[in-house]
């Protein structure tokens, strides 16, 4: 484990798990593998370029507790929306395999639904792999700022989601009374000013995360860079 390359490493999991992933899917017909794996997948490499790095870096020690924290509050969300329930699955796939087709939608599965989508969630923790390589530097301005901005984006991700999840909780409680009335769409509190606030601040921690390898490498633009910029584009396209 020491004497190989914390990434290569990593990205050997990453194509096991992918590998799984595409045959769970397959079998089950459940698609949401990687849905379920999101939260969890991130939050284990981030703990072990830390790990490989000796864990003794406060820069890397910080990157893991933030990392952690994500997890935890969109593993909670996730599973009290019945994400882990069996037979749980995002409403979009099936509408995928609709419009697509069964060979269309299989040549999807094997190529972005499980293998790109583990890369991804790979790629948004290599930050802590840049700041494992770089740990001579110390802690810096640009640490507090991207932990504080990390906090804020999680805060604010926090609260859009309990607002969601009080809106749709009472919309689904009047659907089963026979209630047809009331709105379609939450469009108040900080969804008053975006339709997506949770998206905005979902993207906003893995920018801030990325300023941790800056930090760590003095460098301004850096190859882990694509993670937060995939997430961003995945976000547009899948928001669309």
């Amino acid at each position: 484990y020491r004497s190989t390359d914390a990434l290569t490493l990593a990205l050997f999991a990453c194509a096991l798990v992918a590998v799984w992933c595409w045959v769970a899917s397959v079998v089950t017909g459940n698609y949401s593998q990687v849905d379920r794996l999101w939260s969890i997948l991130p939050v284990l490499y981030v703990f072990h370029f830390a790990t490989h790095g000796g864990f003794t870096d406060a820069r890397l020690a910080l990157m893991t507790t933030l990392a952690v924290l994500w997890g935890l509050r969109l593993t909670y969300n996730f599973a009290r929306k019945g994400g882990y329930r069996s037979g749980g699955e995002d409403y979009r796939w099936p509408e995928l395999q609709a419009s697509l087709g069964p060979v269309g939608f299989q040549l999807l599965n094997a190529t972005f639904v499980a293998p790109f989508q583990n890369l991804l969630l790979l790629l948004i923790a290599t930050p802590a792999y840049v700041a494992a390589q770089s740990r001579a530097h110390p802690l810096n301005v640009l640490d507090l700022t991207a932990a504080t901005l990390f906090l804020l984006f999680l805060a604010g991700e926090t609260a859009a989601d309990q607002q969601q999840w009080r809106f749709q909780t009472a919309k689904q409680a009047r659907r089963a009374r026979g209630d047809r009335g009331g709105e379609d769409f939450l469009s108040t509190g900080m969804f008053r000013y975006s339709r997506h606030p949770n998206f905005f601040c979902e993207q906003g921690m893995w920018w801030a995360f990325y300023l941790f390898a800056v930090a760590a490498s003095g460098r301004c633009l850096d190859w882990p860079v694509a993670g937060a910029a995939i997430l961003t584009l995945l976000f547009q396209g899948s928001t669309t």
